[in-house]
């Protein structure tokens, strides 16, 4: 007997049957079986659940004789259920990964209760995924199992029968089985969780439910749709049949009322000529089955009074009336906003009519996500070394909180931003300012960039149209003319800046502010760090951060980090960092060693605080080898990145630590600890001498004296001489350093020593010692 029945019925979906089976097979918890049923279908459904059938023991096939509907195809997958629960999916809709281990859990944690509900989220053709906005009634807070009349905003969530599982012995107790015609769900739900004693909450979307552009059958035009009454007739017979549900008969009435307003004013459900006669049987409903006792929105009020009273025309009225409104409302809206920018950009003309300040100093980073990267570490030495500097920094409201007190906070496309773009003598970005930033004589800009490049930017992307997508080259170049300063972190990058973004500025070779902190951090700092983020005292940490997909428009998990912790120990746990363009989490699957820090302020704290990174294509490679603590890369679409994408070198020949192709060989490094052992170490040098060789602690003081102090003496250390044959700008010909013992290692030069500045920490300082792995064992 399996743990899991999982149905799914199938009708004209042929081109999305794969990628629903194919969400339910790969799943990491395998006790299940898979019932697909094919509804008479006249496409190849049949075919593709044949063949699915052949090649997996745990898919059963089902053919039906002839079309009955969605609702009876369930009925007939349900009749031949072994499992201890039920869940269905439809055809067209797909399993999150990780989804059937999160439910499992969850029933297991709740005592196996009549119902589990979890959450789903809404995918459009777009890429656009959009989690359901009643979420927050999932939440897993209190007591485990509950009833409804316990949490009864459950009844909010969409009452659809895909997202819950149902224990089986609990629905054939009640002989709860699908009714043919529209709305098949409504006559399931409600009576499943009003009769359930027990109900349990999974605040996970585990549903990728999604939205057709055409096809669905809801949004059809038929008089089907009238099928509706027949199903709350349904539910209101369960109730009459149980008179210990008597209680949830005002509830029901209301979500009825509501359920006719939203059939009756969706566009292109009830055919023409149709609307009075929906409305007259609404009203019949309502008499029938009216009920006091429940308090209805002050919003709905009026037109569940006119359902009642039959009032058609003034319903429709209202409705138009309505709609017209909101028309001219977001009419209004661009009007406005076409005015406030007008006005806003007469003031900005204004503004750079007067003098520039030269006291004042404008940051920002990553399009203004807050106080973060290259331009916070230099605000932070400027402030200290240069005399009546007043700083600025810009970003969104949400972010505000990121920026120290003593700096002002701009809000961007304000009248206060514009000013200080126009009248502020420092411009410090790592990335461009907005277009229309005129450059005034006496403005300095600074180019901090924001990583050292392995993957192509700039004018390398004339010849990939998947990552430059809508990139206007002419306006990025006008962007590029503004610079005065290009920050540098190394000579690789310097060479690049300046073939893909070539203008008249000058390279600052420097190294990166940013990693100012990963050569001056303290064992205390380290160890505060550990405790904020929540890292268990003994643990080793390991930071997983991937890079974006140019050729996704959403983010896929390449890593299963319950599997790498399950096979790693206890002792181990993940810090899972998504990139910043991305909203949504990396981990969809809550773990109790899986710490999600993507929104983290600072990722070199997250560098600081871990034992090691995994990553693929990150160029926070780059930075965290100034530690010296192990890096993993996790490669396995190397081909499909380096087609869309493109990369300056091949990371094969000089990688900062071994590779894995697959997810197999990634726990195969660690479990044989092959991730720190002394090849990886030699990997970590080599990259380490190559690409952080002016990363010495004091890259913020030597740009704050050349720019903002105008020290033209200002020099670089000295990095130490590269090993024959290993210069990153040309061709390498090293052979694949992939694997535990394959491929020569980079002969490491040991870098230039630095004399140290004040409160620098040297290359042994307890710090970067104490998290070396090896040493925790």
């Amino acid at each position: 007997m399996p743990r899991f029945s999982v149905i799914v019925p199938a009708y004209r979906v042929q081109a999305y049957l794969h990628d629903s089976l194919d969400s339910v097979l790969t799943q990491s918890f395998d006790d299940f079986e898979l019932i697909a049923v094919d509804d008479c279908s006249p496409d190849a459904c049949g075919a593709v659940i044949d063949e699915y059938a052949a090649r997996d023991p745990r898919v059963r096939a089902l053919h039906l004789p002839e079309n009955v509907g969605l609702g009876r195809a369930r009925n007939a997958g349900i009749a031949e259920a072994t499992g201890d629960y039920l869940l269905f999916l439809d055809s067209d809709d797909t399993l999150t990964p990780g989804a059937l281990r999160a439910v499992a859990d969850r029933i297991d944690a709740a005592g196996d209760p009549d119902v589990l509900v979890y959450d789903y989220a809404r995918t459009y053709w777009s890429g656009e995924r959009v989690r359901n906005m009643f979420a927050d009634r999932l939440t897993e807070t209190g007591p485990t199992a509950f009833t409804l009349a316990d949490r009864p905003g459950l009844l909010k969530v969409l009452m659809v029968v895909w997202n819950k599982a149902y224990r089986r012995d609990f629905v054939e107790e009640h002989g709860f089985s699908f009714p043919p015609g529209y709305y098949e769900d409504t006559p399931w739900t409600y009576p499943a969780l009003m009769a359930a004693r027990s109900i349990a909450v999974l605040d996970r979307v585990c549903v990728d439910y999604r939205q057709r552009r055409r096809g669905n059958i809801l949004s059809t035009t038929s008089h089907r749709h009238f099928d509706v009454f027949d199903q709350y007739d349904r539910v209101f017979a369960f109730i009459d049949a149980h008179p210990r549900l008597a209680v949830w008969r005002p509830v029901i009435f209301r979500r009825m009322l509501d359920h006719f307003s939203t059939v009756f004013t969706a566009p292109d459900r009830l055919p023409r000529g149709s609307r009075a006669a929906f409305f007259r049987r609404a009203r019949a409903h309502c008499r029938r089955y009216r009920a006091t006792g429940v308090t209805v929105p002050r919003r709905a009020r009026l037109r569940h009074g006119l359902f009642r009273i039959g009032a058609h025309r003034v319903y429709r009225a209202l409705w138009t009336a309505r709609t017209l409104r909101g028309r001219l409302r977001r009419v209004r809206t661009a009007a406005l906003r076409a005015l406030r920018g007008a006005v806003l950009q007469a003031h900005y003309r204004t503004q750079l009519r007067l003098p520039v300040r030269a006291d004042l100093a404008v940051f920002a980073a990553y399009w203004h996500r807050g106080y973060a990267c290259n331009p916070a570490a230099i605000e932070t030495k400027a402030r200290e070394l240069v005399p009546g500097l007043r700083t600025a920094w810009i970003c969104r409201p949400e972010h505000a909180h990121t920026v120290p007190c003593g700096t002002r906070r701009l809000t961007p496309g304000t009248f206060g931003y514009w000013t200080a773009l126009a009248r502020a003598k420092y411009l410090v970005n790592n990335v461009n300012f907005d277009r229309r930033l005129v450059k005034r004589p006496g403005q300095v800009l600074l180019q901090t960039h924001h990583g050292t490049p392995l993957k192509t930017m700039g004018l390398d992307l004339l010849d990939r149209p998947a990552a430059a997508r809508a990139m206007d080259f002419d306006v990025l170049l006008a962007n590029v003319d503004k610079w005065d300063f290009s920050l540098s972190a190394n000579r690789h990058s310097t060479l690049v800046w300046e073939r893909a973004y070539p203008s008249g500025y000058t390279t600052l070779d420097y190294g990166y502010p940013r990693n100012d902190v990963l050569r001056r951090a303290t064992d205390a700092d380290v160890a505060r760090l550990r405790e904020t983020i929540g890292i268990p005292e003994g643990s080793t940490a390991l930071l997983y951060a991937p890079t974006h997909r140019d050729y996704h428009r959403t983010q896929r998990p390449l890593l299963d980090p319950e599997r790498l912790l399950r096979e790693l120990g206890p002792d181990f746990v993940i810090l899972a960092r998504a990139h910043y363009s991305y909203e949504a989490p990396l981990i969809h699957v809550p773990h109790p060693r899986v710490i999600d820090v993507s929104g983290h302020p600072s990722v070199e704290s997250l560098a600081l605080a871990s034992d090691a990174l995994i990553t693929d294509y990150s160029s926070l490679m780059f930075d965290y080898a100034n530690l010296d603590r192990p890096i993993v890369v996790h490669s396995t679409d190397r081909e499909a990145y380096e087609a869309a994408r493109g990369t300056y070198f091949d990371l094969r020949s000089c990688p900062p630590g071994p590779i894995a192709h697959s997810e197999e060989e990634l726990i195969d490094l660690f479990v044989t600890g092959l991730w720190r052992g002394a090849r990886s170490a030699r990997l970590r040098a080599a990259f380490r001498t190559r690409f952080c060789p002016y990363d010495d602690g004091d890259a913020a003081e030597r740009v704050v004296r050349r720019v903002f102090l105008d020290d033209t003496t200002v020099r670089p250390p000295t990095p130490a001489p590269a090993a024959a044959g290993t210069d990153m700008v040309t061709a390498m010909t090293t052979s694949d350093a992939t694997g535990p013992e394959h491929g020569p290692v980079p002969t490491p030069v040991p870098p230039t020593p630095v004399p140290p500045g004040p409160g620098t920490a040297p290359a042994t300082d307890p710090a970067r010692r104490r998290l070396q792995p090896a040493d925790r064992t």
